[in-house]
């Protein structure tokens, strides 16, 4: 596996499985781009309202058990 790879945050990940964009995710919960883009290079954690929370679920079609611990980089 290559570096970058194992470097890649679980929300990318995610979100690329769905074939979904930075903009796509953040327009379904309400946000920013950059506010994505932070949670993805560990910049920031989620702070999701109930129904934000839903909407990403929802958008990655993934339930709460499915849904890591931690959306940021690993490593």
């Amino acid at each position: 596996m290559t570096e970058e790879l194992e470097q890649e945050s679980a929300l990318v990940r995610l979100r690329r499985i769905r074939n979904l964009t930075q903009k796509q995710v953040a327009d379904a919960l309400g946000i920013t781009v950059q506010t994505v883009s932070n949670w993805e290079v560990g910049r920031a954690e989620p702070k999701l309202t109930i129904r934000q929370f839903k909407a990403l679920l929802h958008i990655l079609q993934c339930s709460v058990d499915q849904l890591p611990d931690d959306l940021g980089p690993s490593g």
